[in-house]
């Protein structure tokens, strides 16, 4: 068991290494010795655990993806034990922005991958076969509270949910650019959930 938690930690070190490299520059010309480097271990040892570039991109991009889903549970967690549904979708929504250090640094994260995705093919096709697990979350979440008579009937659950999601993309980029504030961009968010969540 103790060999278990420490290859984790390690492919955890080697995950964090690429995150940095991509937050500061990008994936375009990211190499396993650049990786190795920021990592500081061998390039034998990264091949070891994650083999070829492709196979450390995804891997890395499993486990940020991971920590997210985990800081989204602490956060509605935190919300309490029978927490409104709109304060639960409101917290979802939180942590697809950059309202913080972590978030900020792991949407660069993921604008790097976005931008490896439309030149390489093969991760590229990765990304569009995705099943859409956070737009099934949010149809989910929106479905659950029309049913409990939070939402009015008529609400299109998933049509609702991707228009949330296109907006969050959408101010994402404003806030890292900024060209938004945490404030507006929260101030928008509950101006869409106010839409949804209303009862006329």
């Amino acid at each position: 068991m103790p060999r278990q938690v420490d290859h984790d930690r390690r492919r955890r070190q080697i995950a964090e290494a690429v995150w940095r490299l991509a937050a500061r520059g990008g994936l375009e010309d990211v190499t396993l010795r650049q990786v190795a480097a920021e990592a500081a271990v061998s390039a034998r040892l990264l091949q070891y655990y994650f083999g070829t570039r492709d196979d450390l991109l995804l891997a890395a991009l499993e486990i940020l993806n991971a920590d997210a889903e985990h800081r989204a549970r602490e956060r509605v967690a935190a919300l309490g034990d029978d927490p409104a549904p709109r304060a639960v979708l409101r917290g979802v929504l939180m942590e697809l922005l950059p309202l913080d250090e972590e978030r900020r640094t792991r949407h660069l994260v993921y604008v790097a991958y976005f931008v490896r995705m439309l030149r390489d093919e093969s991760l590229g096709e990765i990304a569009r076969n995705a099943p859409p697990a956070l737009e099934d979350l949010i149809t989910a979440l929106i479905t659950g509270a029309r049913e409990q008579g939070h939402v009015p009937p008529d609400v299109d659950a998933r049509r609702e949910a991707a228009l949330l999601l296109a907006a969050a993309d959408g101010l994402q980029t404003g806030m890292l650019l900024g060209q938004r504030t945490s404030e507006s961009a929260l101030s928008l968010i509950d101006h869409q959930l106010d839409r949804i969540f209303s009862t006329r």
